[in-house]
């Protein structure tokens, strides 16, 4: 076989393995090697520019830029307090996770088989990181719209699946019974600002671990983020 052939024969198999994929986020990409690059676990490629962290750390800018823009449209009158915890529900690991599933983004996923993708808690984890190197990836080859366009297509629209799952105090309090820890302790370690707009901080301590604080317009905003805080790194 010559040469030409076979590279012919390898970009023609490269481009439909990725062709499902292309017709779910409606958009096709110029240079696949994004692609590539975005499922490319470091298990795969150590190199910083083979694997998707680097894709990863910039999708997680954008989906903050797009989910932050549609917030302020969809409540202009919401404060900061309302705003940072709509957004804080929509951009954590479990919902991405998600909407990475919804994508089938495991199935494309070039990983080692010593990683063990049957255990949920790795799998989650992996498809949270997909969808954000996908983001990245669709920026570097096409810019900010189809990011946009993909992002309010699946965050946004299952927006209000995700807020009706927000007791993060009530969910950390069954993973602590669960798992055999002390019920957290939840404690306003500062207050900021004037008397009508003023910022509660709250942390949750569990024995002798405080975690990092949550924020929010008043102490029952500030309580959910701290929990949510708490639960991401318990359970990452």
């Amino acid at each position: 076989m010559s040469f030409l052939n076979f590279f012919l024969r390898h970009k023609i198999s490269t481009t439909n393995h990725y062709s499902q994929l292309e017709k779910k986020i409606n958009y096709r990409f110029n240079n696949l090697k994004y692609l590539e690059q975005a499922f490319t676990h470091r298990s795969i490629s150590p190199k910083p520019q083979q694997n998707y962290e680097r894709l990863e750390f910039l999708g997680d800018s954008i989906i903050d830029i797009v989910v932050s823009k549609a917030l302020m449209k969809e409540f202009p009158e919401g404060d900061e307090g309302l705003l940072t915890q709509k957004r804080s529900t929509l951009v954590q690991k479990e919902f991405l996770a998600s909407m990475g599933k919804l994508l089938d983004l495991l199935s494309y996923l070039k990983i080692e088989s010593t990683v063990n993708l049957d255990i949920e808690k790795i799998a989650n984890k992996q498809q949270a990181n997909l969808y954000e190197s996908l983001i990245g990836a669709l920026y570097l080859d096409g810019g900010l719209q189809p990011c946009e366009e993909l992002i309010l297509g699946t965050i946004w629209t299952h927006r209000i699946e995700a807020w009706k799952s927000t007791n993060y105090k009530g969910r950390l309090i069954e993973y602590c019974h669960s798992s055999s820890l002390r019920a957290p302790k939840f404690q306003v370690s500062n207050i900021t600002g004037p008397d009508h707009q003023k910022i509660f901080e709250v942390h949750v301590q569990i024995d002798d671990k405080i975690f990092p604080p949550g924020m929010g317009s008043n102490k029952k905003t500030a309580e959910q983020s701290a929990a949510q805080n708490t639960l991401e790194i318990l359970t990452n």
